[in-house]
């Protein structure tokens, strides 16, 4: 082959020496040039195509490497045989766009879940990761300590205690992604010889989570103050998994004495508490309370957090803080699984919490939920006299109690018509409560905007009238 047709545009954001190496790529993808057929040689081609040496060879160059083509000394370029090579096809149907829960498209989505609008600290977190990895430590793509970097193990432990009063040592924890993963590992240092208490209702992603691990469960009713202790002594269970700071669904607070009962409960016997300490960091009313791990005096409380709430989603940074005994037993059964967090983001993270962008990332967070909050407390005193609310105190979304009869199933069908989604609470129910509550739905109100949350309401106030 003597020379190439080959359509160069100047103008392009695409190199020339890319339109190049694109175009013979797809001729031999697409069988248009076989294997063993002759290129021209650079020297010929850049004449052809009027452009620079440099430019043809940086193309041939590619292609070699990827094994689209060979350099035969003293021959030149030939094209290869390329069944084993590996490309990805363009596809030919496109995909139909689905919502990836299944779900319709509503206008607005009081979701429990996601973080609101510009909420992420791309400018910190880009300079951050710019000065990780600047430093080309070649240790930094290692894979390292089974329990997390112990800088970051440290930087969390300085950040547990002036923030949420916990007192652990960095050797007490251990670093996963997702708390999912880090009840796995605690599944394999406490064996499977645990009944597990639950609140009712509660979060279904944890229930679901000691269901894949098969722990007997027990479900317990909850009051104003939260688990009930009585009924969690009479269940047999020897760990209780709670959610003291903002309990989800309910949005309950748990006050310091229903605390100190519950600490009583596990110092009995060889008990454990597992404290998620979700929402903690979003507190509206009152002095925030600090983690029970703190006041717990007899080693019995496994504490959770993460980065995922406060932070992202997508950022699957938890931390799981063991007590001496377990993380002592944990120690003997040699570590069995590797960290799951790469090292690369452990020390964004940790530099996130040193160099104070942590803080102000939630000083700025909070400020935006608390106005947030405030605007959809101002729109529900109009509707008092269809329903009710609580759980506003803390955390990013709160629950609506209808009193002028109205059901759960007609309130999320009538706000579904005003293409308004809602939640409604008997999802996270684990079984039907003994006294059965009045219709209730969960609204979230971190992911909409101020103005977004202003039009919904106007929706449901037509709606729900």
């Amino acid at each position: 082959m003597n020379e190439l047709i080959i359509a160069l545009d100047s103008k392009s954001n695409i190199p020339l020496y890319e339109q190049i190496y694109l175009h013979i790529k797809r001729e031999i993808q697409g069988g248009r040039m076989k294997a063993g057929e002759r290129l021209p040689s650079s020297r010929a081609l850049c004449r052809h195509l009027m452009v620079s040496r440099s430019t043809v060879d940086l193309a041939y160059e590619q292609l070699v490497s990827e094994g689209y083509i060979e350099a035969v000394p003293c021959k030149g370029y030939y094209v290869c045989d390329i069944e084993e090579l590996y490309h990805i096809r363009p596809a030919l149907i496109p995909l139909e766009k689905k919502k990836a829960d299944g779900h319709p498209v509503y206008d607005y989505d009081f979701t429990l879940s996601g973080i609101t609008p510009g909420g992420f600290p791309y400018n910190a977190w880009k300079k951050l990761s710019k000065s990780v990895l600047q430093e080309e430590d070649p240790e930094l793509f290692l894979l390292g300590d089974a329990n997390g970097e112990r800088s970051l193990r440290e930087a969390i432990t300085s950040y547990l205690y002036y923030a949420r009063g916990v007192n652990c040592q960095p050797d007490q924890i251990i670093v996963g992604a997702g708390n999912d993963y880090l009840l796995m590992l605690l599944s394999t240092i406490l064996g499977t010889g645990y009944t597990v208490a639950m609140e009712n209702p509660t979060y279904t992603s944890a229930y679901q989570a000691f269901l894949r691990l098969n722990y007997p469960l027990a479900s317990v009713e909850m009051d104003e103050m939260g688990i009930r202790i009585p009924e969690l002594e009479e269940s047999g269970a020897d760990i209780a998994y709670v959610m003291p700071s903002h309990q989800f669904p309910m949005g309950t607070v748990m006050p310091m004495k229903r605390r100190m009962q519950l600490l009583s409960w596990a110092a009995k016997e060889k008990r454990y508490i597992i404290e998620d300490d979700y929402d903690s960091e979003f507190r509206y009313k009152g002095k925030p309370i600090p983690a029970l791990q703190g006041f717990d005096q007899n080693d019995r409380v496994i504490y959770l957090g993460t980065f995922s709430r406060s932070i992202a989603p997508a950022i699957r940074i938890s931390y799981m803080v063991l007590p001496k005994e377990l993380m002592a037993q944990y120690e003997k059964q040699g570590k069995p699984f590797s960290v799951t967090v790469s090292k690369v983001d452990q020390k964004i993270i940790e530099r996130f919490l040193n160099e104070g962008y942590y803080e102000r990332h939630l000083n700025r967070m909070r400020a935006l939920y608390k106005s947030k909050h405030d605007l959809l407390l101002r729109e529900l005193h109009d509707m008092d006299s269809v329903c009710t609310w609580s759980g506003e105190n803390a955390g990013v979304h709160l629950l609506l109690h209808f009193k002028n009869g109205m059901t759960e199933e007609e309130a999320i069908r009538r706000a579904k018509e005003e293409s308004v989604r809602v939640y409604g609470l008997s999802r996270y129910y684990l079984k039907e409560p003994v006294k059965k509550p009045r219709a209730t739905v969960l609204m979230g109100y971190g992911v909409m905007t101020e103005n977004e949350i202003v039009s919904a309401m106007k929706r449901l106030k037509r709606a729900w009238s």
